[in-house]
């Protein structure tokens, strides 16, 4: 990710970061006026958000006894980019979350940048007392002195050890494991277990492509294959990748799956994450345009709002349970140190399930909101169609917007549809379909607070949509500060994050939309 500094930093810190890259020479200056709405008004009510200072990536998720952890980038000192530590947070159910004590600290070899964490039941790597089963997390070095020095081969692999299911780490004595090749962006390590070759497999990005090592107990590793040259989106670099199988919707196919994020270079500028699909046979992946010459008919965003970057999806998840879980960061370097919140600043997105389904011979990730959402769905609210005057599908007498849930059917797209989010003052989310470019778009120019940045609301953010039906599914989640919008059952999805100067209280469409199957209904943490 793109990292914007401090001026106290500078001196150590350079250009390039952990899932980040260039910064801004001087430390962004703080909102000290925010109208009706202020700080902590914004904060989420179910999106994981640090109870101060600053946050950026997920790391090292895995789940283990009933328990999801997901640790993160994160600076104790500051609401801006600074000297990364890894934050700690859990769960039993990827919706409420409890933040522990600060995981990985730095030290002499330097700050604790992106990576992941696994789960090492047949104590693979030694690190096991015979009675616990080590967690080992990956995770990159960046060395401010060698940056300062204006080396290039500042970032280098370690590791590090937990034996009490992620409370405590001990750092491996004989770090870094893989040194810097000579590499300025060499970073973000994502390891699973590869069971068809019973190997470890590791992803790690590699300025423009990314890097796949092999190891047979997570100490010594080799490279065995790089992808990515002219591949995709090139405009930035390549950050925070995960790799991994997935099955196909209703077959007995298997493919691998390569998500890799980038910035910038995101498809609506700055941050974004894109995704491959194809064949692993132990040393190499091929993409499916490699593997059968196909005319790739959609671009592979995981998701094309500008809020949703760096996401990963969580280690050690049950057979049983099968599903591939991510969260992703809900931000965008273009913007993320200037947003008008001052004790804290960043969230995660919900808790997704990811899903491979094939459809026209091309294979497309769809999402959707983790089904343990649903626990905390309170009183639930339908319509068979909408009859308002006011082409209001929700408004203030129905439930609270800022904690909700909404889905319905447009059953056929006859012309562009547009929605908007009101409060009641003059503030307007607006988003919808155009249906000759068929394409969703968001416009939050007038959404609220919008000048703490000049990126955040000077275009209208794009998403292609990839479904050819003549019906328009949608479904919408809601909280205080963000909208996450699951279009056609998943297939494109969009996320972005808004600040109105008063609480939305309404959900309009434009005149002579049909809207059925309205569901509506708050969610209730109490």
């Amino acid at each position: 990710m793109k990292i914007y500094k401090p001026a106290a930093l500078l001196v150590l810190l350079l250009i390039v970061f952990s899932c980040k890259e260039t910064g801004k020479e001087k430390k962004p200056e703080k909102t000290t006026s925010l109208a009706s709405q202020e700080n902590e008004d914004f904060r989420p009510s179910f999106h994981f958000s640090p109870k101060e200072h600053w946050m950026n990536d997920p790391n090292g998720m895995f789940y283990l006894n009933g328990t999801y952890h997901l640790f993160f980038q994160y600076y104790p000192e500051d609401n801006v980019w600074g000297p990364m530590h890894w934050g700690h947070a859990t769960s039993k159910d990827m919706v409420t979350w409890e933040e522990q004590e600060i995981a990985l600290y730095p030290d002499e070899k330097g700050y604790i940048f992106s990576g992941s964490a696994v789960v090492d039941h047949d104590n693979t790597s030694g690190f096991g007392d015979g009675l616990n089963t080590p967690i080992v997390a990956m995770f990159t070095y960046h060395d401010p002195k060698g940056e300062e020095e204006k080396r290039i081969d500042y970032q280098s692999q370690a590791i590090a050890y937990s034996l009490d299911e992620g409370k405590t780490w001990t750092k491996y004595e004989a770090n870094p494991v893989i040194e810097n090749p000579k590499l300025q962006d060499f970073r973000d390590p994502k390891i699973t277990w590869n069971e068809d070759h019973k190997q470890w497999l590791m992803v790690l990005s590699a300025k423009d492509r990314a890097y796949f090592y092999s190891s047979k107990n997570l100490k010594d590793w080799k490279k065995v294959s790089e992808f990515g040259e002219n591949y995709a989106a090139q405009d930035g670099v390549w950050e925070c990748p995960d790799f991994f199988k997935m099955q196909v919707e209703g077959t007995n196919k298997t493919k691998w799956v390569l998500i890799q994020s980038t910035n910038p270079g995101g498809y609506n500028g700055g941050s974004g994450t894109q995704y491959f699909v194809g064949d692993w046979d132990g040393k190499n992946f091929t993409p499916e345009a490699d593997l059968y010459g196909k005319n790739i008919n959609h671009p592979y965003w995981l998701d094309f709002g500008k809020d949703n970057y760096a996401g990963v999806t969580w280690s050690n998840i049950p057979k049983e349970d099968g599903r591939t879980l991510f969260v992703g960061w809900m931000s965008n370097w273009l913007y993320a140190q200037e947003v008008p919140t001052e004790t804290w600043r960043s969230a995660m997105t919900i808790a997704r399930e990811l899903r491979l389904i094939e459809e026209n011979d091309d294979y497309i990730i769809t999402s959707h909101p983790v089904e343990e959402l649903e626990k905390y769905v309170g009183e639930t609210i339908t319509k068979w169609k909408l009859t308002d005057e006011d082409h209001a599908i929700v408004d203030h007498n129905d439930l609270d917007l800022t904690k909700a849930q909404v889905s319905f059917l447009i059953p056929k797209i006859t012309k562009d549809v547009h929605f908007s989010l009101i409060s009641e003052g003059d503030d307007q989310f607006k988003f919808g379909f155009k249906k000759e470019e068929n394409e969703f778009y968001i416009d939050r120019s007038a959404s609220g607070i919008t000048d703490f940045g000049k990126e955040f609301a000077s275009t209208v953010s794009t998403g292609q949509r990839i479904s050819t039906s003549d019906s328009l599914q949608v479904r919408m989640i809601l909280d205080n500060m963000s909208v996450e919008i699951f279009y056609d059952d998943g297939k494109t999805v969009m996320t972005e994050i808004f600040f109105p100067k008063q609480p939305y209280t309404s959900l309009k469409i434009n005149e002579g939309v049909p809207v059925i199957d309205i569901e509506a209904a708050e969610f209730n943490f109490d």
